[in-house]
């Protein structure tokens, strides 16, 4: 059965509305939904609760990566990690010259100790839930006794796949259906019988597994019906939202960070990494910090979704990398739980407010939320709707190759991540080894790169000299955690130390906000300019192609090497 050939017919020179094409962005916390001309998506918590059935399981998902339990060991690992980060602010200066100084922990703590909290209001009661399903921030008011199980169906950046209730593929699809259907039909009031006329950007993971676009491209275009749609990489997403040609890409996300080197709308196989740490496990390190400091809200539980989001609005209202800021501060905040009095509380805070961003940095902080996994692209099974893919020519191109299996690159990076297997899909036809230079570092389970670390190994695999000159000189960084006031600069300095000498460029630049939008809503603009784009019209494929076809038209039409 031959493909076919993409003959644009003269209905579709003209261009196609960009209000009825949907960008969908999903991520582990958020989920970002909009329509193409909209200057930003809606942006709703990526979740969905349901009400158990009588005797049913219970399983609720953290609305934070959760704390491991604090051994003896851990404690002194973290303690020693906060010391560390400690005393190389106190060698910093800040820019009058003056040295830095840190409050010890205890004088903090001896004021939070003395500070009770102000009844500000009486609040308000938890509201009455009529639905069985409810989904995105909806689901913060829902009382934490009623009988709901909730679901985030990404974790870590990719499918929240587990072995309790509601871990499997199909039932994380099935989340997926709900939520943004819901997201669709009553925030963009889209009614889902008109998706027929619609067409879907979906964005997708740089090391993605290729049986997971299968099921996404299905629900997109079989489950809600949309009548077109194409997938996009998150970094080559960034590199469109910031206007950039080429880029180091740098994404930090709630739950993971991932770096990928992009030139000319392609992400780089080799360079791709994902870290499994992002906003949320720093959240959980301030919080450790805080409650050192004898954090005045005494009841504060991490399990309690209203606590999670309290935590996060502190680092994102407190936390910086500004070496002028030393000493302690008082800052207030207010505790709103519904079915509860208004408290206000104030608390002082001192250097941990610095120390917990650094951890990206220092990465024996990030124990707190367990042992991590560094990701790297891995080769994939072959599926049978696909049988002359990369495998295939692999198999069929062994005799002419003399590759030495040592390299190769499936057994290299057994030891990054034995338990999610095949991480990423997209395979290089030409390439049956992974060249490795000399500055390839195989990483061992649990051991997880500091954010600068990780830059210079996704840059040193790049294929060719001038690609890694080109990188060097563009790093972007976006994502939700990436809101941090000097992070941008502590890394270029950090960076411009461990650059090797033949790739120091007149300008070593890192981008964050670019044209002034929001770096969490970066990748998604950039998806839904790219699908405005002239060239992008060979990309979209319809409901009749991929019933047709499969797997095998996404090989031919993604915007990536398959």
């Amino acid at each position: 059965m031959s493909m076919p050939s993409h003959d644009p017919g003269p209905e579709q020179f003209h261009q196609f509305p960009s209000n009825r094409i949907i960008v969908i962005h999903p991520g582990s916390l958020y989920v970002r939904i909009g329509r193409a001309s909209d200057l930003l998506p809606v942006k709703q918590l990526h979740c969905i609760a349901r009400k158990r059935r009588p005797g049913g399981k219970i399983y609720r998902d953290p609305f934070v990566p959760p704390s491991v339990p604090k051994t003896k060991e851990l404690i002194e690992e973290l303690e020693e990690c906060r010391l560390q980060i400690s005393h190389t602010l106190q060698s910093c200066m800040q820019s009058n010259g003056a040295r830095r100084y840190a409050t010890p922990p205890q004088q903090i703590a001896a004021f939070n100790r003395r500070s009770l909290p102000e009844t500000v209001s009486d609040g308000e009661p938890w509201a009455q839930v009529e639905c069985d399903i409810v989904v995105g921030d909806l689901v913060l008011d829902i009382d934490p006794d009623l009988p709901f199980n909730i679901h985030f169906p990404y974790r870590r950046g990719d499918f929240n796949i587990h072995s309790e209730v509601g871990g499997s593929i199909s039932s994380v699809l099935n989340d997926l259906y709900i939520i943004w259907s819901s997201i669709i039909e009553h925030k963009l009031g889209i009614p889902l019988i008109e998706l027929i006329k619609y067409r879907c950007v979906l964005l997708i993971p740089d090391l993605y597994s290729r049986s997971h676009l299968k099921y996404l491209m299905s629900l997109l275009l079989k489950d809600l019906g949309f009548g077109h749609c194409f997938l996009v990489q998150e970094s080559v997403g960034a590199t469109f939202g910031a206007g950039i040609g080429s880029a180091c890409v740098v994404d930090i996300g709630d739950q993971k960070t991932a770096i990928s080197c992009v030139e000319d709308g392609i992400s780089h196989k080799t360079t791709r990494l994902r870290m499994d740490y992002g906003a949320g496990d720093i959240c959980q390190a301030l919080s450790w910090m805080f409650h050192k400091s004898a954090f005045p809200y005494k009841n504060w539980n991490e399990n309690i979704p209203r606590d999670v989001v309290l935590m996060r609005n502190l680092y994102e209202n407190f936390c910086h990398v500004n070496l002028d800021v030393c000493g302690p501060l008082e800052k207030s905040f207010l505790v709103d739980h519904p079915g509860d009095i208004v408290n206000k509380y104030t608390l002082q805070v001192g250097d941990e407010c610095i120390i917990s961003p650094l951890s990206m940095f220092y990465t024996d902080l990030l124990k707190i939320t367990g042992l991590k996994a560094t990701k790297i692209q891995n080769r994939q099974p072959s599926d049978p709707e696909d049988p002359f893919d990369a495998e295939f020519l692999r198999e069929t191109g062994r005799k002419r190759e003399t590759a030495d299996p040592s390299v190769n690159e499936s057994q290299q990076f057994e030891a990054v991540n034995e338990s999610q297997l095949a991480t990423n899909p997209d395979e290089d036809i030409v390439v049956d080894t992974l060249e490795v230079g000399p500055g390839d570092a195989v990483l061992a389970p649990g051991q997880v790169l500091a954010l600068d670390a990780a830059i210079l190994q996704s840059i040193d695999r790049a294929s060719s000299e001038e690609l890694k000159r080109k990188m060097y000189s563009s790093i972007l960084i976006v994502g939700g955690g990436v809101k941090i006031h000097g992070l941008s600069m502590w890394l270029q300095n950090r960076l411009a130390l461990q650059i090797p000498y033949a790739y120091k460029t007149e300008q070593l630049e890192i981008v964050t906000s670019p044209k002034d939008i929001d770096p969490a809503s970066t990748v998604w603009k950039g998806a839904a300019v790219m699908s405005c784009l002239e060239s992008a019209m060979e990309l979209w494929i319809n409901q009749t192609e991929w019933n047709k076809f499969g797997l095998r038209i996404l090989r031919e039409r993604a915007p990536f090497i398959w």
